[in-house]
């Protein structure tokens, strides 16, 4: 089987993650393989943030928590993560932001990485502490939190893939 194909079919997000630490070196690549994503016009409207302080990991999970009213670690214990932003002056903003998450999975999937995609960033970035953080790091008021990728090393052993049930037709 094609090497490529074989990466896209048999990535999977990872929920439960343990202590090895992603190198920088991969981080590196991986958001490489992020900012190759298409985007429409090819305008590049993509701004990424590696986080790899993992003090910093955890605050940004504990006010991802917040937003959903939980507890709970939604980074699953995660010890690097990327977070995507994209220029909503951009009309495809939304969909090159969402291209540029799957080219983090996908890179990280063919690397030996395990990551996840992890919402609420657009909700964590709107509050005082984001807007601080992202002033911080000089990413522009106008773009917007896609999502956090989330990486490291799977914990255990994957459960069985769920039977693919999308709806095609051939016309």
């Amino acid at each position: 089987m094609n090497e490529a194909y074989k990466n896209l079919v048999e990535r999977r997000s990872v929920r439960k993650y343990n202590n090895k630490k992603v190198s920088h070196d991969l981080v590196e690549k991986i958001i490489y393989a992020g900012q190759c994503a298409p985007s429409g016009m090819n305008r590049q409207i993509f701004a990424f943030v590696a986080v790899e302080d993992e003090e910093l990991v955890k605050e940004l999970s504990k006010k991802n928590a917040e937003i959903m009213n939980s507890s709970a670690d939604p980074f699953y214990g995660a010890k690097s993560l990327i977070i995507v932003f994209a220029d909503t002056h951009a009309p495809t903003y939304l969909y090159d932001g969402a291209l540029a998450m799957g080219n983090l999975m996908n890179a990280a999937n063919a690397l030996g990485v395990d990551s996840c995609w992890i919402h609420r960033a657009k909700e964590v970035f709107e509050t005082e502490y984001g807007k601080e953080l992202k002033d911080k790091w000089g990413i522009p008021e106008s773009y917007e939190g896609i999502g956090h990728c989330i990486l490291g090393y799977r914990n255990e052993e994957l459960k069985n893939r769920a039977e693919r049930t999308s709806k095609v037709v051939y016309a």
